[in-house]
């Protein structure tokens, strides 16, 4: 199992993988409306070069913003792995930190997350609604029965 650019990979390959796991490319946070399949990013490949997992990110001066997260085995650091690709990535290229949006529902990341140093800086109240304006196919209920409204930003600073 390795470690490879999203680049790597065909472009094909990568508009399926997000059509798969998120219903499209397109990605609408607080911080902006990204196409995944077109961010800087790594890919999590096996030995026949099945991708399980993908992280997007973006630089913006000394932060970098990591937009998508997606692991499709669980519990065998795959995630964890994609993390610490963009972790070096932004320490390589002198950010001073690195944050994240994840909705309310989320529970499962906001663990994930936390427990690899990041903190809870924001909590952006309804901004999921205004995301919806713009992209509809965003459920109303999410995780375990829970309404999607907020936005969670989280941050780990990185030392260069």
């Amino acid at each position: 199992m390795t470690i490879i650019s999203i680049q790597q990979i065909p472009q094909k390959d990568v508009l399926q993988f997000f059509k798969e796991h998120w219903g499209s490319t397109e990605m609408v946070i607080s911080s902006g409306i990204y196409d995944c399949s077109q961010l800087d990013g790594f890919a999590f490949v096996d030995g026949k070069n099945t991708t399980l997992g993908l992280v997007t990110y973006i630089i913006r001066g000394q932060e970098c913003e990591i937009i998508s997260l997606d692991s499709i085995v669980e519990g065998q650091g795959i995630g964890s792995f994609l993390v610490q690709a963009v972790e070096k990535m932004a320490f390589d290229n002198n950010c001073t930190k690195i944050t994240l949006i994840t909705t309310n529902d989320n529970l499962h990341a906001l663990k994930f997350y936390q427990k690899r140093g990041y903190h809870l800086v924001e909590i952006l109240q309804n901004a999921v609604a205004q995301a919806r304006a713009y992209k509809p196919e965003i459920p109303l209920i999410g995780n375990d029965g829970i309404p999607i409204r907020d936005e969670i930003r989280l941050e780990k600073t990185i030392c260069s």
